[in-house]
Order: structure tokens, then C-alpha cells, then sequence
């Protein structure tokens, strides 16, 4: 099938072709005609598969042949980081080569007034982060009344980064007139929700089968010692001469501890964090597509909005927390059909992490060994079917232990007639039910003259 055949007009097979895309692939073929024929769509695929194009290319040929006017927007793309609207706005540009449309991204660690001027000219597709888009609705210097697309990119990492609220305040602004398009690397319960909230029947589209990682990736992982693991990345990059790796790590301390232990092994790295500006990462980044250097540590930051051209490894130094994040990290190889690799290393306090990623994958993941690195702190054998204890029904239907301290009989106390509260007994008489506490005797008083 080609695309001109999925209802795309000649010309954008043509700017296809030129970039390399021959046939469109499974969620293409699906999004594609729907988006085309003005159905509100909830697609599930993941990353790496083309989903780009199969939002961005039918809204291109939906806008050919007319321009936004000063402030306003015709298509807004909302997504959760400034590398992923980086990306989206580099991809789009490509595919509306030629047809005169505006295409701009506006996100936060940078200054709003260019984003503001280039709003001021008219802008026909906006790419945002949710939290920088409020900002400059709020100074007014973008309107939505003549709005006709809304995408919600990897709305699932939307929710995970705590942007509901942000979500929710900006579709209150929108118009209700328009087309609703909602991609997610995975597909939950929260994701029907929000698109309950917003979207009118839409058709659910899903191009792979859930949680499951692309079938190009190679996945195995080596059990180390937390202490060990970067004397142990440093001998399989050398060992294996891996070309280029993207590693992946969880704290911003981490990564910049990591790129100084592997530079002291002669190892060229850098990072791409939070604390790092926004101008920093975007020329690291580029360093690093460019070949400048070989490796790039980075924090869940870049888990998604990396797009690197036969990526050939990503490895996990740390699993994540969230086991859905495994499958958008090693994502980042393996893309558009290409032969990946995804290496994991895991110490045993990884071990519960381990456990409900390959719960999710539905497979255990290959183990391998490397001479010099047994641990000595066990990884015990994988669980496939491991459950996370706040999930697990048994624990809330088990009844609490019985207390073995004897303690003060239950039931009422018996009723008082006037409806008043007992008045104090100084005596040692029991007044009630409960055993009272006796009294000691008044002490005599002091005789001097007393044989006693």
C-alpha cells in the first residue's frame, strides 16, 4: 500500500520519498484515513513506530491552502517535553516542505518574547509543552478560536509528569468545534479517561499489542553490583566497541557522577539532565547526533523526544521506576524497522523493578554473564507474574490480626439516667463495670515521740 492510496495527496508522497518513507507502516495505514475523515481517534503505539507522520501529515493536507492569522493557530500539538517539541517541530517542517505553512514550538527554559513575536505573525501549527502554552495564553499572545485540531502526543507521559491539571484549564479554552487526536506509547485506564473528558466517540486505534517492545530490539541484561556498574559499562563499551550508546540513568547527581568515572577510564561522555539549561542540552544533544562524542548519559528527560537515526544501543544503568518507561527508553532503538540493542544492568535492589517490567513485557529477559563481575549480593530468579504489593488483592481482604493485649471490654457504657457524666468516687468502692484502681492510704503523720 502507498500513501497516496491511505487519501494523501501526491505531493506528500513525493516529500516522503525524499526522506526515505516507501510504505507507511501499521499505525499509518490506520490513522491516517480516519484523521482524513475527521474522526476524533485514541491511538496506542509504540515509540519508534511512526506516529508522527500519522498525525502530522493528514493535518498538513487538511491546512494546505490558507494561513493563520496574527495570534491565532489552526492545529495545536501538545506534548510533555521541550525535546519532544523540538523533534515534532523538525519532523513537521520536513513533511510540509514546499506548502507554505507556518510551523513554530513554544516551551518553557527559554525567554517567551521570540515565541511571542513568532505568534504575533501567525502560526499554523503550534507544538507546546502544557505548561509554557498557559503562560502565554494567560499574557493573551495566542488565541484558539479558529482552532481545528487538537493532538495530545504521548499522553501518557503527560500524565505521568503530573500535567492533568494544566491539561484540563486548556481544554476549558479551546473551542468546542474541532478534531480531537490522542496518541500514547500505552494505553490505560487514565488515558479513556481523560479522553472521555474531552473527545466524542472516537475510534480507538492500537498498532501493537499492549506493552509490548518493538520486535527489532535485542534485550538482555548483566547482574552487578550497584557499586560495580560503571566499571562494568566501561568494559562493554570497550570490549563490545559499541559506537554509540545512550545511557540512561535516574538522578541528576547520577549522570554527572557517571560522565566524570568513565572520562577517568578515557571514555568521552556528557549528560542531558533538568539542571542543565535548555540551550546546553539542545547543543549537547546536537553534539551528540553529530558524532562529536560517542555517548550521552541522560535522565528520564530525554526518555521520549529523542529521535537518533540507527541508534544502535540504549542501556538501562538504572531500571526505572515506572515500569512503562523501560519500554519508551529502549525505544529509542530499534526504530522504523532498524536492529537495536537494549542492555540492562541490575543489582539486586533493582530486583522488584526487574520483576514488573518483565511482568509487563510478558517475558523474562535474557541474562547474561561477564568474567570479573559476579555479584556478590544475589539477583534472585526473575518472578514473571510479580505483583507490587499495593496491588495485590489478597492483603486488603486478609483481616487484621487479633491484638493479644487485653484491653477494656467493647460495647457502651451503661446508661445514666440523668445523662450525666459519673461523679469521681474517692473511695476504693468500684463504681461500674471496670476494675478501678485502688487508692493508697493518707500517709500518717509524722510523731516523733511515737514508739511505731
Amino acid at each position: 500500500m502507498s500513501f497516496t492510496q491511505l487519501g494523501l495527496a501526491d505531493t506528500h508522497s513525493h516529500t516522503l520519498s525524499e526522506l526515505g518513507h516507501t510504505q507507511p507502516t501499521n499505525i499509518q495505514r490506520q490513522a491516517i484515513p480516519a484523521i482524513l475523515a475527521g474522526e476524533d481517534i485514541i491511538a496506542a503505539a509504540p515509540t519508534g513506530t511512526g506516529k508522527t507522520a500519522a498525525f502530522s501529515l493528514p493535518i498538513l493536507q487538511q491546512l494546505t491552502g490558507a494561513k493563520a492569522r496574527p495570534k491565532y493557530i489552526r492545529a495545536l500539538i501538545i506534548c510533555p517535553t521541550r525535546e519532544l517539541a523540538c523533534q515534532l517541530e523538525d519532523n513537521i517542517k520536513a513533511y510540509g516542505k514546499g506548502l507554505g505553512l507556518r510551523t513554530a514550538a513554544a516551551y518553557g527554559g527559554v525567554d517567551t518574547e521570540p515565541q511571542k513575536q513568532t505568534l504575533i505573525e501567525g502560526v499554523d501549527i503550534l507544538i507546546a509543552t502544557p505548561g509554557r502554552l498557559l503562560d502565554l495564553s494567560n499574557q493573551r499572545a495566542v488565541r484558539f478560536d479558529e482552532l481545528q485540531t487538537l493532538v495530545l502526543d504521548e499522553a501518557d507521559r503527560m500524565l505521568n509528569m503530573g500535567f492533568i491539571d494544566e491539561i484540563k484549564r486548556l481544554l476549558e479554552r479551546l473551542p468546542e468545534a474541532r478534531q480531537n487526536l490522542l496518541f500514547t506509547a500505552t494505553m490505560g485506564n487514565s488515558i479513556r479517561q481523560l479522553a472521555k473528558d474531552f473527545m466524542w466517540q472516537p475510534r480507538e486505534i492500537s498498532a501493537s499489542p499492549k506493552h509490548k517492545a518493538a520486535a527489532t530490539i535485542e534485550q538482555w541484561l548483566v547482574t552487578v553490583d550497584k557499586d560495580q556498574k560503571s566499571a562494568l559499562l566501561s568494559q562493554l563499551i570497550k570490549e563490545q566497541q559499541w559506537q554509540q550508546a545512550l545511557i540512561f540513568i535516574r538522578t541528576k547527581h547520577g549522570a554527572a557522577k557517571l560522565v566524570s568515572q568513565l572520562a577517568k577510564r578515557g571514555i568521552e561522555a556528557d549528560s542531558i539532565h533538568g539542571d542543565r539549561s535548555q540551550a546546553m542540552r539542545s547543543k549537547v544533544l546536537a553534539a551528540f547526533k553529530a558524532g562529536e562524542f560517542k555517548y550521552l548519559v541522560a535522565t528520564d528527560v530525554a526518555a521520549r523526544g529523542l529521535d537518533i537515526e540507527q541508534l544502535p544501543q540504549v542501556v538501562n544503568y538504572d531500571l526505572p521506576f515506572i515500569t512503562d518507561e523501560y519500554i519508551h527508553r529502549i525505544g529509542r532503538t530499534g526504530r522504523a524497522g532498524s536492529v537495536g540493542e537494549a542492555i540492562s544492568l541490575v543489582s539486586k535492589d533493582d530486583f522488584k523493578h526487574l520483576c514488573a517490567i518483565e511482568s509487563r513485557l510478558g517475558h523474562i529477559i535474557e541474562r547474561r554473564e561477564v568474567a570479573g563481575f559476579a555479584p556478590k549480593k544475589v539477583v534472585p530468579v526473575s518472578i514473571l507474574n510479580y505483583v507490587p504489593k499495593n496491588q495485590r488483592g489478597d492483603k486488603a481482604a486478609s483481616p487484621k490480626p487479633e491484638s493479644k493485649r487485653p484491653g477494656k471490654p467493647k460495647g457502651k457504657r451503661p446508661a445514666n439516667k440523668d445523662n450525666k457524666k459519673p461523679a469521681k468516687n474517692p473511695s476504693n468502692k468500684q463504681t461500674g463495670p471496670w476494675p478501678q484502681k485502688p487508692t493508697k492510704p493518707a500517709a500518717k503523720p509524722f510523731n516523733p515521740w511515737s514508739k511505731d
